[in-house]
C-alpha cells in the first residue's frame, strides 16, 4: 500500500468540518509543523497520533489559537479561522480539551462547569447589576445543565470539591465536561484517557462514542493505540510535524512507513 496520504478514498465524497492545509510554523530554526494537511468530517472521531515530538499538542495548539502558524490554512465549517483567538473560535463551536487538566484551584467542579457555559448573560455587568429576571433563569438552566454533565461523567458524588481534591481521573473527566458545557461541535481532545486506568479508560471511549452519536465531533490526540482501534472512525498519522498517513485504522496498522515511525516495525 502506498504511503501516507494515498490511503485515502479520494473517491468518497466529503464535506470535512475542519480542513487544515499546509500550516507551517517554526520556532526559531526549528520547523514544529511543516505542510501538515488533513480533514475532519463531520460526526467521527478522528484520532491523531504519532510518536512523541511528532507535532501533534503544536497543531492542537495552531488549531484552536493559542499559536499562529507562520502559513497555512485552518478552516471551520467552511471559514477561515487562522488568526482568531482562542475565545473567537471557541465561539465559532470548536473547543478543547489540554493533556494536563487545567482549572482554578479554589473553584469547585460544580463552579468550573458553570464557567464554561454558554451565553451567560450575568457577564454583562448592567444585566448582574439589575438582576433582570432573563439573568436567573439563564443562570438557572446552566446550574441544570452543570448537574446533568456532572452525572452524565459520574462527577455529582464530588461536584463541591475543590479540582484540587479529584483523582487525575475524574480532572480528566472534568476537562471533557467543561468542552460539553459549552456546546461545541467539534471537540478537540488531548490524551483524554492518558493516565486512568483500563476500566476507566474503555468508560471514557463509550462516553466519546455516546457524544458523538448525539450528532458532536471529536478530533482526539491519543496514545492507547487499543482505545484508538476501538473507537475511532478515522486516523491520521503525524511523524517530524508532517502528515504521514491518514485512513482507517486497519489501514494505517499495515502501513511500512507507520510502523516504521511509530508502531513499531511489521507485525
Amino acid at each position: 500500500m502506498p504511503m501516507g496520504q494515498g490511503m485515502r478514498n479520494t473517491s468518497e465524497p466529503r464535506d470535512d468540518l475542519l480542513e487544515v492545509s499546509g500550516l507551517r510554523l517554526a520556532f526559531g530554526g526549528l520547523s514544529a509543523l511543516d505542510g501538515v494537511s488533513f480533514g475532519v468530517a463531520p460526526g467521527r472521531i478522528t484520532a491523531l497520533i504519532g510518536p512523541n515530538g511528532a507535532g501533534k499538542t503544536t497543531l492542537f495548539n495552531a488549531v484552536s489559537g493559542i499559536r499562529r502558524p507562520q502559513s497555512g490554512s485552518i478552516r471551520l465549517r467552511g471559514q477561515e479561522i487562522l488568526g482568531l483567538k482562542p475565545e473567537a473560535i471557541t465561539l465559532r463551536g470548536m473547543v478543547r480539551s489540554f493533556q494536563i487538566a487545567r482549572g482554578f484551584p479554589r473553584l469547585s467542579v460544580f463552579e468550573h462547569l458553570m464557567l464554561y457555559g454558554r451565553d451567560q448573560p450575568g457577564e454583562r455587568w448592567m444585566a448582574a447589576l439589575l438582576g433582570r429576571a432573563g439573568v436567573r433563569l439563564r443562570e438557572a438552566a446552566l446550574a441544570e445543565q452543570a448537574l446533568s454533565v456532572a452525572r452524565r461523567l459520574r462527577l455529582a458524588p464530588v461536584i463541591d470539591n475543590q479540582v484540587t481534591a479529584l483523582s487525575g481521573g475524574q480532572k480528566k473527566l472534568l476537562e471533557i465536561g467543561r468542552a460539553l458545557m459549552a456546546e461545541p461541535v467539534l471537540m478537540l481532545l488531548d490524551e483524554p484517557a492518558a493516565g486512568v486506568n483500563p476500566t476507566l479508560a474503555e468508560e471514557i471511549g463509550d462516553l466519546l462514542r455516546a457524544i458523538v452519536a448525539e450528532g458532536r465531533t471529536i478530533l482526539l490526540v491519543e496514545h492507547d493505540m487499543a482505545l484508538v482501534e476501538r473507537i475511532s472512525d478515522h486516523v491520521v498519522v503525524m511523524a517530524a510535524g508532517r502528515t504521514l498517513a491518514e485512513g482507517s485504522f486497519a489501514a494505517i496498522r499495515e502501513d511500512r512507513a507507520v510502523q516504521d515511525a511509530y508502531l513499531g516495525g511489521a507485525r
